[in-house]
């Protein structure tokens, strides 16, 4: 196996990663959406980019590349929206939604996928970093400060 093969694997390996681990604390705090979800959101848009921009010789046509990348980043976190939107609920007796993190989650999960898939590591490193904050931390300050209301 080439070098190039290599690091197309590692990317798939770390944007599975990245979706597993989102998904860890979507399944600790028992949302609709798991680990094994988010790490085929996170596969699957990598998979997806990796494809197209990986298409017989489009690097030597930066142009085209570029075309490509765009559609990519359109096309799946558009797309992804609609795996998003079956998680989310309203309850119209108590006028409250459901779900809305956990479908920003998936579509999250999708945006690291894409970058791993572009090997944009920084990005890659501080999206996850942020995103695990979020959802650990924030839902914690929120608990803290909103549980009365």
């Amino acid at each position: 196996m080439d070098g190039n093969a290599l690091d197309e694997i590692l990317r798939l390996l770390v944007a599975t990663g990245a979706g597993t681990v989102i998904g860890i604390n979507r399944e600790l705090h028992d949302k609709p959406l798991g680990m094994r979800t988010l790490a085929l959101v996170g596969l699957g848009s990598a998979i997806a980019a990796m494809t197209a921009i990986d298409f017989r010789g489009i690097g030597d046509h930066p142009d085209a590349l570029s075309r490509v990348v765009q559609g990519v980043l359109q096309g799946v976190l558009t797309g992804i929206g609609f795996i998003g939107a079956g998680v989310v609920l309203r309850d119209p007796k108590t006028a409250t939604i459901h779900g809305l993190t956990t479908a920003a989650s998936v579509w999250v999960t999708a945006a690291l996928g894409v970058a791993c898939a572009l090997a944009a590591w920084h990005l890659v490193i501080a999206g996850l970093a942020l995103t695990l904050i979020i959802l650990f931390a924030f839902g914690w300050i929120e608990r803290k400060l909103f549980s009365g209301s």
